[in-house]
């Protein structure tokens, strides 16, 4: 898949629901993204920064080959980065 849309639900922190996001679009496990989220952004902060109903935004970083959006009205969207030709950078 090149790009994965989905909402967070409520029990679930974001950094949970950003990670199972990214292994969605890459075909994997969760357990099996390398390198961890941590070595992208800080899971906890981020967390953190979505815990609060008055937060408004987004916050868009990249991970693991992918373009990730958290959007503050509870959704996360992954979108495979393509690099040349059609290809997609590994």
């Amino acid at each position: 898949m090149n790009k994965i849309q989905t909402e967070i639900p409520d029990e679930k922190c974001v950094s949970h629901a950003v990670v199972e996001a990214v292994a969605e679009a890459e075909g994997v496990r969760p357990v099996e993204l390398t390198p961890p989220l941590y070595d992208a952004i800080d899971p906890e902060a981020l967390d953190r920064l979505f815990d609060d109903v008055l937060t408004v935004g987004k916050v868009t970083f990249n991970y693991n080959g992918c373009e990730v959006s958290v959007f503050s009205d509870g959704y996360v969207a992954v979108e495979k980065q393509y690099h040349g030709h059609g290809r997609i950078k590994s």
